[in-house]
């Protein structure tokens, strides 16, 4: 296998391992969690899911990273992201960028503090805040993975 097909593997499982972490947690642990019986349980359960799950997410966006900045300097596709039907390298970048400033900066810095605060005050409320959120991130994950899947194949719809 070649450089560039390691680099390709390594890619596409860090993606698949890494939104498909997303989904899960999006579409099952948090409205699982949502129907538990008590504010501190929902706190306590979500809190050990997150934290197991934190360092799969940040692995994995690192590796997608990597994988994906050395992808574009080795095949030399820097000048796509001047080419309106590439808008999926520039989904790819922000989702990216997002999810990395979310789980290396906000989350342990910020985001984790206010979720305990809040969560024994307003437990219904900071579960729809968050699920609202994962939602979001997900979508624009998920538009982004078929616009790349699709333009890599050459199904550019600009």
């Amino acid at each position: 296998m070649t450089e560039l097909g390691l680099a390709r593997v390594l890619h596409v499982l860090g993606v698949v391992l890494w939104i498909g972490g997303v989904a899960m947690v999006t579409t099952v642990i948090l409205p699982a969690v949502k129907r538990l019986a008590t504010a501190e349980e929902r706190v306590a359960l979500f809190e050990k899911i997150e934290h197991r799950f934190a360092w799969q997410a940040r692995v994995t966006t690192l590796i997608t990273g990597l994988s994906g900045f050395y992808l574009i300097h080795a095949l030399q596709l820097w000048d796509r992201f001047g080419i309106p039907a590439y808008w999926w390298m520039h989904a790819m970048v922000l989702v990216w960028v997002l999810f990395t400033m979310m789980l290396f900066v906000l989350e342990p810095l910020v985001l984790r503090r206010l979720f305990l605060k809040h969560a024994a005050k307003h437990p219904k409320r900071v579960f729809a805040i968050m699920q609202r959120m994962h939602w979001v991130l997900l979508t624009l994950s998920l538009v982004t993975v078929a616009g790349a899947v699709a333009g890599s194949h050459g199904w550019l719809w600009l």
